[in-house]
């Protein structure tokens, strides 16, 4: 049910930040980054609501990142998320203090709400991982024989990963024609998206010391919406036998408000059914999946729908897996879920599948497309629906520039 607040613009049923929600993200008005929290077409300045003494917090909002309340785990979250909904709630006392600190958000310039650590990206939906595998060794080979075990993934790069609105330039690298002898040089030509959830890591773990599950549960601060843009050509040449490298180092976006993992809990859901058994490190004994639409849009025209309820590996599942061999977690580290795609040609959440490696070009208002053009825009969106109201990501959109020239 919506839970009302003072800023009427929350109560609507369209928007993806009511009261239920209060994501944190950073922006900017009028040069000065700061950390903020969206309600309905507003952002509170959490900086100044800080300063005022309003939040019951002292120097968690003043960094222009949200690492550092991040860092104090889930006791903390819990009290802030509580003061803000009494803060911003119909009725409010605290109304005549509150309402001065909001700001227009058409008019903020967004930024990356929290300093990423380290970047891993995984490969967890079933369907995804079949539709490739089918294009590359044949349906009876789709899925590698550990994929139904274990969470797979690869370390990417966090020094690429931008906020929603940051253009991309299209990557430059190696790749071989099927009918060439050697490799040649250039800018990619089957330039693609790959539509994601992040998770963000809050508390850390210990180098040596796995985690549960449900520890790993418990580390994670919230969600953003993720696009892995990816270089086709340049992966195919260059994956074997180590995986992507620069084929996906070139740049990830990621929406600009962190949806928390408080405002997903009653979108919880269990997962897929399990084919194989799983080890028992990677069982959880709670709902670990959340029903999130997703969608992907072209140049303005929505190519794609699906739900985060496909990943076959939570982002739970993904964290433990990720600690188990004693590897360190820390704080702001970011969980790419891997392409998360349904079961049909409706739902694929790559270019790659819903043109079948550019056999089935899709119509975008009258110009075929296979892979991205210079100049095309790619648009993530997702929200989860309540009873009343929803709960969104915002949008996780980018704009494909021409690659530079070199040498």
């Amino acid at each position: 049910m919506l839970n009302r607040s003072w800023v009427e613009s929350a109560n609507a049923p369209d928007t993806d930040f009511p009261l239920n929600n209060l994501p944190y993200g950073v922006f900017e008005i009028g040069g000065e980054a700061r950390c903020g929290i969206a309600i309905g077409d507003m952002i509170l300045d959490a900086a100044a609501a800080e300063t005022a003494g309003l939040t019951g917090t002292e120097g968690r909002c003043q960094d222009a990142v949200w690492n550092p309340l991040m860092a104090d785990g889930p006791k903390a979250w819990a009290a802030f998320r509580a003061r803000l909904t009494d803060l911003l709630a119909e009725g409010s006392d605290a109304r005549k203090a509150v309402e001065p600190l909001l700001v227009p958000m058409a008019e903020a310039q967004m930024h990356l709400p929290f300093t990423v650590a380290e970047y891993t990206d995984f490969y967890a939906s079933r369907h995804h991982a079949t539709n490739v595998g089918t294009m590359f060794r044949g349906p009876e080979n789709a899925l590698p024989p550990n994929w139904l075990h274990i969470p797979i993934g690869y370390n990417g790069r966090a020094s690429t990963v931008v906020v929603s609105g940051t253009d991309v330039r299209r990557p430059l690298g190696q790749t071989r024609a099927k009918e060439a002898d050697a490799p040649s040089f250039g800018p990619c030509r089957r330039l693609d998206i790959e539509l994601e959830m992040g998770a963000i890591v809050g508390t850390p773990s210990a180098m040596g010391e796995p985690v549960t599950t449900a520890q790993a549960q418990e580390m994670i601060f919230g969600y953003v919406l993720l696009n892995d843009w990816s270089a086709r050509d340049i992966q195919a040449w260059e994956y074997q036998p180590l995986g992507p490298f620069q084929s996906k180092a070139f740049a990830t976006s990621i929406s600009p408000w962190i949806v928390t993992r408080a405002a997903l809990a009653p979108f919880a859901v269990d997962g897929p059914p399990r084919e194989k058994d799983l080890l028992p490190y990677l069982h959880a004994d709670f709902p670990d999946g959340y029903d999130v639409s997703l969608s992907v849009e072209m140049n303005g025209h929505e190519i794609s729908r699906t739900n985060m309820r496909e990943l076959y590996y939570s982002a739970a599942q993904q964290l433990a897996h990720h600690a188990v061999s004693g590897c360190a977690m820390r704080t702001g580290d970011l969980l790419g879920s891997g392409t998360i795609s349904g079961p049909d040609a409706s739902g694929y959440g790559s270019l790659l599948e819903l043109t079948w490696g550019g056999e089935r070009p899709l119509d975008i208002g009258g110009s075929p497309r296979t892979f991205i053009e210079d100049g095309d825009t790619l648009t993530l969106r997702g929200h989860a629906q309540g009873d009343g109201y929803r709960v969104g990501f915002g949008a996780c959109t980018g704009t494909v520039l021409p690659a530079p020239d070199f040498p």
